[in-house]
Protein backbone atom coordinates (compact mmCIF):
# COMPACT_ATOMS: atom_id res chain seq x y z
CA UNK A 1 0.00 0.00 0.00
CA UNK A 2 1.45 3.41 -0.91
CA UNK A 3 2.29 5.69 1.97
CA UNK A 4 0.43 8.91 2.63
CA UNK A 5 2.51 11.89 1.56
CA UNK A 6 0.56 14.66 3.30
CA UNK A 7 -0.43 15.16 6.92
CA UNK A 8 -3.23 17.49 8.02
CA UNK A 9 -2.29 18.53 11.55
CA UNK A 10 -3.01 20.85 14.42
CA UNK A 11 -1.94 21.08 18.03
CA UNK A 12 -5.66 20.80 18.91
CA UNK A 13 -8.23 18.16 17.87
CA UNK A 14 -9.57 18.60 14.33
CA UNK A 15 -13.17 18.42 13.29
CA UNK A 16 -15.01 18.43 9.96
CA UNK A 17 -17.92 16.67 8.39
CA UNK A 18 -15.48 15.62 5.64
CA UNK A 19 -12.95 13.86 7.89
CA UNK A 20 -13.44 10.16 8.74
CA UNK A 21 -13.51 10.70 12.53
CA UNK A 22 -13.44 14.01 14.33
CA UNK A 23 -11.19 14.57 17.30
CA UNK A 24 -7.79 13.41 16.06
CA UNK A 25 -4.79 15.75 15.98
CA UNK A 26 -3.70 14.68 12.50
CA UNK A 27 -4.84 12.82 9.37
CA UNK A 28 -2.75 11.27 6.59
CA UNK A 29 -3.72 11.81 2.93
CA UNK A 30 -2.08 10.72 -0.34
CA UNK A 31 -3.18 13.65 -2.53
CA UNK A 32 -2.01 17.25 -1.99
CA UNK A 33 -5.14 18.89 -3.41
CA UNK A 34 -7.39 16.72 -1.25
CA UNK A 35 -5.30 17.44 1.86
CA UNK A 36 -5.49 21.20 1.29
CA UNK A 37 -9.24 21.10 0.59
CA UNK A 38 -9.90 19.05 3.73
CA UNK A 39 -7.74 21.36 5.84
CA UNK A 40 -9.49 24.44 4.48
CA UNK A 41 -12.90 23.01 5.43
CA UNK A 42 -11.78 21.81 8.88
CA UNK A 43 -11.88 23.50 12.29
CA UNK A 44 -10.26 22.92 15.66
CA UNK A 45 -11.71 22.39 19.11
CA UNK A 46 -11.33 24.84 20.76
CA UNK A 47 -11.96 26.90 17.66
CA UNK A 48 -9.48 29.34 16.20
CA UNK A 49 -6.29 27.27 16.26
CA UNK A 50 -3.91 26.87 13.30
CA UNK A 51 -4.28 23.95 10.86
CA UNK A 52 -1.38 22.89 8.60
CA UNK A 53 -0.79 20.52 5.68
CA UNK A 54 2.72 19.07 5.80
CA UNK A 55 4.55 17.22 3.00
CA UNK A 56 5.72 14.25 5.08
CA UNK A 57 8.96 13.30 3.22
CA UNK A 58 10.49 16.79 3.67
CA UNK A 59 8.49 18.29 6.55
CA UNK A 60 7.61 21.32 4.40
CA UNK A 61 4.38 23.10 5.33
CA UNK A 62 2.49 23.43 2.02
CA UNK A 63 -0.70 25.00 3.43
CA UNK A 64 -1.46 26.89 6.61
CA UNK A 65 -4.89 27.96 7.81
CA UNK A 66 -4.16 30.74 10.27
CA UNK A 67 -5.59 30.83 13.74
CA UNK A 68 -8.85 32.73 13.81
CA UNK A 69 -10.66 34.50 16.60
CA UNK A 70 -13.95 33.79 14.85
CA UNK A 71 -16.11 31.24 16.71
CA UNK A 72 -17.04 28.03 14.94
CA UNK A 73 -20.77 27.85 14.08
CA UNK A 74 -20.84 24.14 15.04
CA UNK A 75 -20.02 24.92 18.68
Amino acid sequence: MPSADYRIESSHPLGSRFLPASGAGHYLVRDRALAVALAAKSFTKPSGQEIRVVFVPTGEVVFRKAASGRPDPAE
